[in-house]
C-alpha cells in the first residue's frame, strides 16, 4: 500500500464520498495551511525566546525597519503589520510595560503621537531578528536551490493576486 500524508488520506476519503467533487485543489491548499502551521510553530519559538509573541515581535520589527528614530505613528504600524488598531492598542500597552517602546509626541509637533523603540527595544529586537533570520535559513534550507527560487517565483505570483506589488 502507498503511504499517504494526511492530506491525501483527505482527499482520499472526499473522494470516495463525493466522487461527483474535484477534490485536487485541496492537495495544495490543504498542504500549504498544514505547512503554514508548522512553520508558525517554529517560527514563534524563536520570538519566544525572547520573551515576545508573534505580535509583539511583528510590532518592533516594523519599528526597526522605520531606521532611525525608530519610530511610526500608531494608525502607520496598523497598517504595516496588518492589524486594527484595537489590537495594535493592546500590543503597545504590552511592549510599554515591558520598556521595549513608547508613546510620545512627534518631534515639532505636539499634536501628532509616535510609538518608538526604546534603546532596550532595539537590543531585543535586533537580537530576536538575528535569531528568526538563522532560524527561517534553517527552515529553508530544508529545499533544493532550485526548489527555493520555484518556490518563491510561484507564491509571489499566487500572492501577487491578492496584494498587487507596490514600487519600493
Amino acid at each position: 500500500m502507498t503511504e499517504l500524508d494526511r492530506v491525501a488520506r483527505i482527499q482520499h476519503d472526499w473522494q470516495r464520498e463525493r466522487p461527483d467533487l474535484d477534490v485536487t485543489p485541496q492537495g495544495v491548499i490543504g498542504r500549504l495551511h498544514r505547512l503554514a502551521a508548522h512553520l508558525t510553530t517554529e517560527l514563534t519559538a524563536v520570538y519566544e525566546k525572547h520573551g515576545l509573541g508573534e505580535g509583539e515581535f511583528d510590532v518592533l520589527a516594523a519599528l526597526r525597519r522605520a531606521g532611525a528614530p525608530y519610530e511610526r505613528a500608531p494608525g502607520e504600524l496598523a497598517e504595516h503589520t496588518m492589524v486594527t488598531t484595537g489590537a495594535m492598542t493592546k500590543r503597545l500597552d504590552r511592549l510599554a510595560a515591558a520598556g521595549l517602546v513608547e508613546r510620545r509626541n512627534a518631534d515639532g509637533d505636539g499634536r501628532r503621537r509616535v510609538v518608538a523603540l526604546t534603546p532596550r527595544g532595539v537590543s531585543v529586537i535586533d537580537a530576536a531578528f538575528t535569531d528568526h533570520m538563522a532560524n527561517e535559513r534553517r527552515l529553508v534550507d530544508q529545499l533544493s536551490a532550485a526548489d527555493r527560487t520555484s518556490l518563491e517565483t510561484t507564491l509571489t505570483r499566487w500572492l501577487a493576486l491578492y496584494e498587487p506589488p507596490r514600487r519600493g
